[in-house]
């Protein structure tokens, strides 16, 4: 029997008992798409509504499916053959080592200012000018720091869970209180692309919740201790109820950019900023107290995406360097890895990319971003999503997974519209690169 087709977690590659999904287990799915999704991606949504209305629905609604078909296979790939995405990744060739490594370098460096920057703007509206916003942005990078540096991940996902909590009553809360036209929502569910909208719908499909995280999700049910197969159903229910419960978030934010903005033609400043316009409309409005409120779920939103971010991709990172040391025979058992679920997350490699998050970004908060940085970060930014899809659909497609688990028709259907939607993305980010 060949090593790729024996099921980790057995001895002789017997296919383990089915554990029986829980509703009570939920969690892993919720990190990563509480993770994925930030104040910019609402903006865009917001926006999205303002401009078109209710017309890009259907939109959300795809971009949900398509979330849930990436998760999924990442999840999928982590438990059906007991190896990380980063080692699978390494076994389609150096090139991806090489990728990897400068995009979690320049990435890192430049997202730990962009999240301290978005946490810090609610809070500087909601206690005003106690502090200057590169403070509240140092402070709440020292308390993401101090968070994951202190606890595990069972505490992070209890703590993901409050921020999810606390965003989805909030934006729904909103949503109900601006009184969606309940016919044009509905006739939004149809497919239509009006004039000067594809980038929007585009944006809608691929945007909310899809960064690196999402490849952070296999790391994430492995600290929760799905280790092997008999975890697929629980899996698959923690990460549709995850995206669903992200699309209604999605859906709620495109009535309130369609009832507030779209129907008084109120514009939004781009980036996480227009977020503080939405609360100075909603105060006008709905009065101080929804401001409030909205600004509470505006912190949530972000700050639960530096938590995750600060969780998530530094154990990717530990985990990118056991597997070099690994290849290189300096582990003490090369090819298998070095580090328990638990060890990871007090490795040096962990906690160095959580220092390499949060320290030098500061940086940037006092200094314009240098030219190239931005173009780097752009670049390879955007080609992170396609390289994801595309790598996923190789994997699960070759005796690399076991034949049980690889792809049916739906999931290659999926895979590869997401990675073409993907690769769209990318050709438009970069084409509106500061060149």
């Amino acid at each position: 029997m060949a090593a790729e087709d024996i099921t980790p977690g057995t001895a002789d590659g017997a296919t383990p008992p089915v554990r029986k999904p829980s509703w009570k287990m939920i969690g892993p799915g919720i990190v990563v798409a509480a993770t994925g999704v930030g104040a910019g991606d609402l903006v865009a949504t917001l926006i999205a509504g303002s401009k078109f209305g209710y017309t890009l629905l259907w939109a959300a609604v795809i971009g949900c499916i398509v979330k849930i078909a990436l998760a999924e296979a990442t999840g999928r790939w982590h438990l059906a053959t007991g190896r990380t995405i980063f080692d699978g990744w390494r076994s389609l060739g150096p090139w991806t080592t090489v990728y990897f490594a400068v995009y979690i370098v320049i990435w890192g460096f430049v997202y730990g200012a962009t999240a301290m920057s978005s946490s810090a703007l609610p809070l500087q509206a909601l206690f005003g000018d106690v502090l200057p916003l590169k403070a509240w942005a140092v402070i709440t990078g020292l308390t993401g720091l101090l968070f994951v540096w202190t606890n595990r991940y069972a505490v992070v996902e209890k703590i993901m869970m409050l921020f999810v909590g606390v965003m989805f009553l909030v934006v729904v809360y909103v949503a109900i209180r601006v009184g969606p036209d309940l016919g044009d929502a509905f006739a939004g569910l149809l497919p239509v692309l009006p004039s000067g909208s594809m980038i929007y719908t585009l944006g809608l499909i691929g945007g909310v919740g899809g960064t690196i995280t999402m490849a952070a999700y296999g790391y994430w049910i492995n600290a929760k201790g799905w280790a092997d197969s008999s975890w697929m159903k629980m899996m698959r229910l923690d990460n549709r109820v995850a995206y669903l419960t992200t699309g209604i978030f999605v859906v709620a934010m495109l009535i309130i950019g369609a009832e507030l903005l779209h129907s008084t033609n109120l514009a939004l400043a781009s980036g996480d900023k227009g977020l503080l316009d939405l609360d100075d409309v909603l105060e006008k409005r709905f009065g101080s107290s929804t401001a409030t409120l909205f600004l509470v779920g505006f912190f949530a939103a972000s700050f639960s995406s530096l938590v995750g971010v600060w969780h998530g991709v530094s154990l990717m990172f530990a985990d990118f360097v056991e597997r070099l040391k690994a290849a290189r025979g300096l582990a003490a058992d090369a090819g298998v890895a070095p580090l328990t679920r638990g060890e990871r997350e007090r490795s040096i490699p962990f906690r160095g990319y959580l220092l390499w998050l949060t320290f030098p970004p500061m940086t940037l908060l006092w200094l314009d971003q240098p030219f190239g940085l931005v173009v780097a970060y752009g670049v390879l930014g955007a080609f992170f999503m396609p390289f994801l899809a595309a790598t996923l659909l190789w994997l699960l497609n070759s005796d690399r997974t076991p034949r049980e688990w690889r792809n049916g028709p739906l999931s290659n259907l999926l895979l590869a519209a997401s990675c073409v939607l993907f690769l769209i993305l990318c050709v438009e980010q970069v084409r509106d690169l500061p060149w």
